[in-house]
C-alpha cells in the first residue's frame, strides 16, 4: 500500500517568495476548459442585462458581436448600467461557486491558510473597461478594508484573470511589502480606499502581468495597485480570498475548543469581512459542515444578514 502524501502545489522557492515578499505568481494553474464556465457565465448575464436595457430604448444595440473580450467596452460608453449590476460580489451562479471550490485552488489555498479552509465572503468580478472611471485602482493594502482583527493573520488574495492580463490591460502591480498595515484614506471621487504617497515604502514598485490560466497570490498585506486600461479589450479578472477558520468568520460552522469566537469575546469580530458571508470550503475535522452546492452557495449570499465593517479610517462611505 502507497501511503506517501501528494506532493504540495507550491515549492519550497514558492513559499519562500509568497512569505517574503508577499506575493507568488502561478502561471497556467488552470486550463482553458476550467475558465471556460464562468466566462460563459459572465457572458450570459451581460446579454441579458443588455437585451433588456436595449428594448427599453436605453441602449442602441447589445453589441453581442463584439464578444466577451469587447461587448462591455462598447455598452460602457453609452451606459454604465450593465458593468454596474454585475460589479464586485453580485453575481453568485453556479460557475462562480465552482471556480471558487475547485480544487486546484483549495491545494493552494491549503498549503497557505490550513486545512480547516474558509472561502472568505470577499469575491469580485472586477472588469477593468478602458477609459472608466472606476478603470484605476490606487494603492491599498486589503486589509485596509477588513476589520482590523484580522491583519494578525493571513486572508489569501487569489487574483485569476480571465483574459490575458497585460500591462497595456491594466494587470496589477505590487510593492514587495510584509510589515504593518499602513494609514490609508477615501481616494478622491471615486469609492476606494488608498495608502497617500507619504506612507508608501521605499521598496522598488512591481509590475505583474499575468496570462490567462494563471494567478497571483497576495496577502492581504501586500500593498497593490492597477492603473487605466488603455486598450479595446475588458480586463475580466476575479479576485478570491481564503482564510484559516481560526480566524474571526461569520460562517455558518461549529467552532473547534482552539478556534476564536465572538461568543465569547465582544471584542472579536464577526468576520473579517461581516457585510458578507463566508462559508468552510474544505476541512478534515468537521467535512459534514462544508458548503458543497451551487444552490447552497447562492441561498447563503443572498439571505446573509449584513453587519457593517469597523471603519478604521474614518472614510465617509455612502
Amino acid at each position: 500500500m502507497n501511503n506517501s502524501q501528494p506532493t504540495p502545489p507550491l515549492s519550497d522557492d514558492q513559499l519562500s517568495q509568497f512569505h517574503e515578499q508577499g506575493y507568488l505568481v502561478i502561471q497556467d494553474l488552470f486550463e482553458t476548459g476550467d475558465l471556460q464556465p464562468v466566462i460563459d457565465e459572465i457572458d450570459d448575464e451581460v446579454n441579458a442585462r443588455a437585451n433588456q436595457l436595449a428594448a427599453q430604448g436605453l441602449l442602441s444595440s447589445t453589441f453581442k458581436e463584439y464578444g466577451f473580450e469587447r461587448q462591455l467596452a462598447k455598452i460602457s460608453q453609452e451606459t454604465d448600467k450593465v458593468a454596474l449590476s454585475i460589479w464586485n460580489g453580485t453575481l453568485a451562479g453556479p460557475a462562480f461557486f465552482h471556480l471558487i471550490t475547485h480544487p486546484k485552488l483549495l491545494d493552494v489555498a491549503e498549503q497557505l491558510c490550513g486545512e480547516e479552509l474558509i472561502a472568505s465572503s470577499v469575491y469580485r468580478l472586477r472588469p477593468k473597461i478602458p477609459d472608466y472611471g472606476y478603470g484605476a485602482v490606487p494603492w491599498h493594502q486589503d486589509s485596509g478594508y477588513f476589520e482590523p482583527y484580522c491583519d494578525r493573520g493571513l486572508v489569501l488574495t487569489v487574483w485569476i484573470p480571465l483574459v490575458d492580463a497585460t500591462p497595456e490591460r491594466g494587470c496589477l502591480w505590487v510593492l514587495p511589502y510584509q510589515g504593518d498595515i499602513l494609514r490609508h484614506r477615501k481616494a478622491e471621487g471615486v469609492a476606494y480606499l488608498e495608502i497617500p504617497d507619504s506612507e508608501m515604502q521605499a521598496s522598488e514598485q512591481v509590475c505583474v502581468p499575468v496570462n490567462k490560466g494563471g494567478v497571483l497570490l497576495l496577502t492581504n498585506k501586500t500593498p497593490h495597485a492597477s492603473f487605466q486600461n488603455s486598450t479595446d479589450v475588458v480586463r475580466w479578472s476575479m479576485d478570491l480570498r481564503y482564510q484559516s477558520a481560526s480566524l474571526p468568520t461569520n460562517a455558518p460552522i461549529t467552532r473547534l475548543p482552539e478556534e476564536i469566537s465572538n461568543a465569547s469575546d465582544e471584542e472579536i469580530p464577526p468576520a473579517c469581512y461581516p457585510p458578507e458571508a463566508d462559508f468552510l470550503v474544505r476541512s478534515r475535522r468537521r467535512p459534514t459542515e462544508v458548503l458543497r452546492s451551487a444552490q447552497a452557495f447562492h441561498d447563503l449570499r443572498m439571505n446573509h444578514v449584513a453587519r457593517p465593517v469597523t471603519n478604521r479610517w474614518d472614510a465617509p462611505w455612502s
